[in-house]
């Protein structure tokens, strides 16, 4: 087992570090700076092709305080609401329904 550090050894003394054998690499030197030419790319071509479409003006509101006023069942063939099973909520549309969903407690 090793406990501590792999520079030393077990009993405390310091081991020599090895020297690695192989290829040495000389030391790195980057290009030489060049201006950016910008050539025309693919994505360049496809977004001369699209078309550009007109934004909606924007007009400002004179309907009261722009608020909407919240749906509402209007019609005459939903007559309630039944509950199935937890929040399972069922539409009941004529009173034989009803009458089943209450039998199925």
């Amino acid at each position: 087992m090793i406990f501590g550090n792999m520079k030393y050894d077990h009993y405390g003394r310091k081991r020599k570090t090895k020297k690695t054998k192989g290829e040495v690499y000389v030391k790195y030197t980057p290009p030489k700076f060049s201006e950016y030419q910008p050539s025309e790319t693919y994505a360049s071509k496809r977004a001369a092709e699209t078309q550009l479409y007109k934004s909606v003006p924007l007009t400002p509101r004179t309907e009261g305080d722009g608020k909407r006023e919240s749906p509402k069942y209007t019609g005459d063939y939903v007559i309630g609401i039944g509950q199935l099973h937890k929040s399972n909520a069922v539409p009941v549309t004529n009173s034989k329904y009803a009458k089943e969903i209450a039998e199925m407690y």
